[in-house]
């Protein structure tokens, strides 16, 4: 007889906490005053799941910002009434009848998409009006902006926001030259604005408008802190996700002896080696050295070598408890301990919005 195959699933799993969600919205609300709040479920809402997301906070924000015409049509088929944005509005003219018939507001930012417009027959109600401040993607320059919100009008698009977004807010050089240069040609087109991202949102009052104005939270929504020198649990924020395993293997290695690939990591002393079912296939960052944290039965540790696709390595010389079997948190909140996802993406030299948006769809994944 053919021998049985266990139905028991590799212990990898991504969970995502809505509590921890709805609190971090909060915390943006207190910084946010007067401003409305788009809450940006954008990229799959960072890798956390566009529905989850916006069910968590369907009594919360204002409205959903995101970047797909047929992800915010799917979020109307859902139930969704608030506005929804497009940040990058339309790409293809195709798009235009949705944006009317689903009420949902584009971002206008190239000469294009005004051409776009004339030609169709049905238009949206409402758009944002992208000025280009010195980030330099997308958006009309300053002096181009009074003919396009003319253009606009002209075609029936009336209710207009004007926004821009800040290159630097994280950054020691802040947001003062945008700002001025925005608000030189913004006073005179007397509309609504919307400027302020996470980073702005908690350091830059002046960005944040009044009660016609909206800011645009994105990462600090998620736990993940946009500042090099803040950790998101100063910020007051929970992470949002956890990612977790558990160890499959254990080594006692020599003084001498290499770990993984390339041998790049040498032990000094005799020592013990976890194995941990997470790899880079999963999404955790191949290029995170030896040194980024690692929760493993509750004692903070540190990764080892090089990350394979499927696995890699700890160190579990603080870790006296170990076994096969022991939780691990790769990052957030769980039963392996605390890992904060700012401190493993600084180890990979990378930001934890690309560890939350990497994590593979073979991983499976769990909604508290």
């Amino acid at each position: 007889m053919p021998t049985a195959v266990s139905n028991v699933s590799r212990p990898i799993r991504m969970r995502v906490d809505s509590a921890a969600l709805r609190h971090n919205f909060t915390r943006a609300r207190q910084w946010a005053g007067a401003a409305n709040l788009w809450a940006v479920i954008k990229a799959n809402a960072y890798g956390h799941g566009q529905f989850q997301a916006a069910r968590a906070l369907d009594d919360l924000a204002d409205g959903f910002a995101l970047l797909e015409t047929e992800n915010a049509v799917a979020l109307r088929e859902r139930g969704h009434r608030q506005p929804i944005l497009l940040l990058e509005g339309f790409f293809a003219p195709q798009e235009i009848a949705a944006l009317a018939r689903f009420d949902l507001t584009p971002v206008i930012h190239a000469p294009a998409q005004l051409e776009m417009l004339a030609a169709a027959s049905e238009r949206p109600a409402r758009a944002y009006l992208k000025l280009n401040t010195g980030m330099n993607r997308l958006g009309f320059s300053p002096e181009e902006a009074g003919a396009a919100r003319q253009r606009l009008e002209t075609l029936g698009i009336r209710h207009l926001t004007l926004m821009s977004h800040f290159a630097e807010a994280d950054a020691p050089a802040g947001i003062g030259a945008q700002l001025r240069c925005f608000g030189s040609f913004a006073a005179d087109l007397g509309l609504p604005i919307s400027l302020a991202n996470s980073a702005a949102l908690i350091r830059y009052p002046e960005s944040r408008g009044g009660k016609d104005d909206w800011a645009r939270p994105g990462i600090l929504l998620y736990g993940g802190s946009p500042f090099a020198d803040t950790t998101a649990a100063q910020l007051g924020l929970r992470p949002v996700m956890t990612l977790e395993s558990r160890l499959i293997g254990i080594q006692t290695l020599a003084a001498g002896d290499r770990v993984g690939y390339g041998g790049v990591f040498q032990a000094e002393k005799p020592m013990r080696v976890g194995v941990v079912a997470c790899g880079y296939a999963d999404g955790y960052p191949r290029h995170a050295s030896t040194g980024a944290p690692i929760a493993v039965a509750g004692v903070l540790t540190r990764t080892l070598g090089r990350v394979s696709m499927d696995m890699l390595a700890c160190d579990l010389s603080p870790v006296e408890d170990a076994r096969v079997g022991s939780p691990v948190t790769l990052w957030g909140e769980g039963e392996g301990g605390a890992v904060d996802a700012d401190a493993v993406a600084a180890a990979a030299n990378t930001i934890s919005y690309e560890l939350f948006c990497a994590v593979a769809e073979r991983v499976p994944r769990e909604n508290a």
